[in-house]
């Protein structure tokens, strides 16, 4: 398993990102997030991806560990703005109880396989040969990838904010791997913010609010990691 996925790390990459965008397509267009079966589906890749990492003994690699230095998790403190986004509007319930508990288990799902394959598989194999370019592809092809949503009956102009705030959080996130050599808080922040989705009140005016704090407030925070990084070197 390890040499075949050493010789072929790339073309297995593309197959994880293929495969993930088919599966939750599919789930969306036949299921919907709050069914059960989409839940077990990604539940499944979830444990698939895990039984990956840990045949490549690349728990460490792949950053399902904690951070080597405790003052790294100081990285993390601004997370937490953009965890609480989806309750700005307060808690509004418009599910059943077993569809609430089935979309939270499937989202958590959807942003644990997003920071595997995309900061975890994707930017570990790209940076081997060069690290900015690692950077940059991991965080476009997270973005941009959510266009798929047009395709599962998404509107045009909340898909469009979606990439750009996905393409912001994607750089920040990439970056604090990076930086801590962890990947957990980026899938706990991740899940947490799909999750809390299911009670958003989708207020149209408190979206683009909501958007456009997910889109600057990453890149600040990521200036000041890159600045403080500087004069530290």
């Amino acid at each position: 398993m390890k040499k075949f996925f050493e010789r072929h790390e790339t073309l297995v990459c593309i197959l994880l990102i293929v495969l993930y965008v088919v599966l939750n397509s599919f789930c969306m267009q036949n299921f919907g997030t709050e069914d059960y079966r989409s839940t077990v589906i990604n539940t499944l890749f979830s444990a698939a991806l895990i039984g990956l990492i840990f045949a490549l003994g690349g728990r460490r690699y792949y950053g399902l560990t904690r951070a080597a230095e405790p003052r790294k998790y100081g990285y993390f403190l601004p997370l937490l703005p953009i965890i609480s986004v989806n309750l700005w509007g307060g808690i509004h319930l418009n599910h059943t109880a077993a569809e609430t508990v089935f979309y939270i288990l499937t989202m958590l799902n959807i942003g644990f396989i997003e920071e595997i394959i995309f900061r975890g598989f994707l930017f570990r194999m790209m940076a081997k040969s060069n690290l900015r370019s690692a950077v940059i592809v991991s965080a476009l092809t997270f973005g941009v990838g959510h266009i798929v949503n047009l395709l599962n009956g998404a509107e045009l102009i909340p898909t469009l904010l979606q990439i750009a705030y996905a393409v912001s959080i994607g750089f920040l996130f990439v970056v604090l791997f990076h930086k801590s050599g962890s990947l957990i808080p980026c899938i706990v922040t991740h899940s947490l913010v799909n999750a809390l989705s299911v009670f958003n009140a989708e207020d149209a005016p408190l979206r683009y609010v909501t958007a456009a704090f997910l889109i600057v407030y990453p890149l600040l925070w990521l200036c000041l990691l890159c600045r403080g990084q500087q004069k530290t070197t």
